[in-house]
């Protein structure tokens, strides 16, 4: 597992005040549904407050039975991983909706997306995203961007 080139551990534990950031759907399923990114999130956000536009609850219930639908997924472990969801120690956060699609139509992304980007510019914090787009598009407008990759 590496961590992405100009982002890594060091980077968190070495600032004075407490890191806060804004983490995606894809990163929280990884860490929920223990995929191989799983252990590097865990180091990566230990200490961190996690934050994450209001939406992120629903998106990780559709991205749970989306695995159920498609087969990935009994339903034992989809309530086990949305058991686990809730006590992730997560600040959610109101989004300004029009500016929030003002982005999804700038960068060619869906609104959940932009949701999660909006969040990020508005709190001026880092996104820790898996999404490649998401963290391209957030990129694009400056934002600090962490990624994990196994």
């Amino acid at each position: 597992m590496t961590f992405g080139p100009e982002h890594g551990i060091v980077q968190l534990y070495m600032r004075k005040v407490p890191v806060e950031l804004v983490v995606d759907t894809s990163a929280l399923l990884a860490v929920l549904l223990d995929e191989p990114e799983r252990a590097a999130l865990i180091t990566l956000t230990q200490g961190a407050t996690l934050l994450a536009p209001g939406s992120v609850p629903w998106e990780v219930g559709n991205g749970l039975i989306a695995g159920f639908r498609r087969k990935r997924l009994s339903a034992r472990q989809v309530r086990d991983a949305w058991t686990s969801f809730e006590r992730i120690p997560m600040r959610l956060l109101e989004v300004t909706v029009p500016k929030a699609l003002g982005l999804a139509e700038q960068l060619g992304l869906y609104a959940y997306d932009a949701y999660i980007i909006e969040a990020a510019r508005a709190q001026r914090v880092p996104l820790l995203a898996l999404d490649g787009r998401l963290r391209t598009a957030a990129a694009e407008l400056g934002l600090e961007v962490w990624e994990v990759t196994s």
